[in-house]
């Protein structure tokens, strides 16, 4: 099999690169970086093609052979307001569709996305007396006072969260988001109209060696880990009671070995999506602890500060990726903050 791996000079798209080598999986890359500047700089970079994926002459170019492709390339985080929307759009969506186009030109019938807890917007609540309900976004009176936890929209009530699965409705809640969405279905329309077979992981917190550090689409792990590395308490905003699930790069990685070798079973012309998380869910007052404790600096300041557009619960339920494909994460969460804590982060 030979793999195509865009932005695989990246954070998770390295990860997948190594993992697929080492399993003996033929890869190349389409990067924009050049691979003097890879994560390979001075070893022997996979095959590489240098370009973007909304040009259409590279995404051929590289798609001479392959068999499937794991699309990891995308313009990542919730950014800084609406403005991103025409570069998160274009990166994410335009570069998916000219992707497919080329797929679909070379007769390339596999595909692993790179998906995102995100499309679900808030995770799983429900109501004593109403049952599942879904509450709209936290306003901004609410979080200036404290209030962090969103309420029943029927009556207000505190609710209990759980899991979320992928059957869940999808409410993107901001345009990254929504982004990643539109990704999902576009890959479903190609599935259909060409006979393809396409995975969507729905990756949860991922963490791990490798990260951007100091970068506002980075994710709040790396931004403890930089503040730790500069002699800085971790910030945490709201009560730090925020739940989530934390995976880490390695099982990542080893989820995309799995999809891709599970898509022939799949079927011509089917899509399907799968929550990639650990199954261990935490808070992130607790991972800042966690973190702070074994890298040896000053131990976290829940600070009350908040960011509009912020879900307050989302967890994963892996439990069909596990039974349906074979996979669980095998990083637990004690291990990956120790391993984090040591391991160096990216420029």
């Amino acid at each position: 099999m030979r793999v195509l791996v865009t932005g695989g000079a990246g954070f998770i798209g390295s990860h997948v690169v190594d993992r697929l080598e080492k399993s003996g999986v033929e890869t190349a890359v389409l990067d924009t970086v050049p691979p003097e500047r890879s994560p390979w700089a001075g070893a022997n970079p996979p095959e590489w093609f240098e370009g973007d994926v909304r040009d259409e002459g590279a995404v051929a170019r590289a798609l001479e052979g392959v068999d499937a492709v794991c699309h990891q390339a995308a313009m990542v985080g919730l950014g800084k307001g609406f403005a991103d929307a025409p570069p998160y759009v274009s990166a994410n969506d335009l570069g998916t569709a000219v992707l497919l186009r080329g797929m679909a030109a070379a007769g390339v019938r596999g595909l692993v996305l790179a998906g995102s807890m995100v499309v679900y917007g808030e995770g799983d609540y429900r109501c004593a007396d109403h049952g599942t309900v879904r509450p709209p976004a936290r306003a901004a009176a609410d979080l200036a006072a404290g209030r962090f936890e969103p309420g029943c929209p029927e009556c207000g009530a505190r609710l209990l969260t759980s899991a979320i699965r992928e059957g869940a409705p999808t409410e993107p809640r901001s345009v990254y988001a929504v982004t990643k969405l539109a990704q999902e279905q576009l890959a479903a329309v190609w599935a259909d109209s060409t006979g393809g077979s396409a995975i969507s992981l729905r990756y949860h917190n991922v963490y791990g060696d490798g990260m951007p550090k100091d970068t506002p689409y980075a994710g709040v792990a790396s931004f403890f880990r930089s503040a730790l590395e500069r002699g800085e308490a971790p910030k945490v905003f709201e009560d730090g009671a925020q739940r989530r699930d934390f995976v880490h790069v390695d099982d990542v990685a080893s989820a995309n070995e799995t999809a891709l070798r599970a898509l022939p079973r799949l079927g011509e012309g089917r899509t399907r999506a799968y929550n990639t998380g650990s199954g261990e869910p935490h808070t992130i007052g607790e991972m800042a602890t966690a973190l702070a404790s074994a890298y040896g600096g000053p131990q976290p300041v829940v600070t009350g500060e908040y960011r509009l557009g912020d879900v307050r619960h989302i967890t994963a339920s892996s439990e069909r990726i596990a039974t349906e494909l074979g996979w669980r994460a095998e990083v637990p969460f004690e291990e990956g903050m120790r391993r984090f804590a040591a391991e160096p982060l990216a420029v």
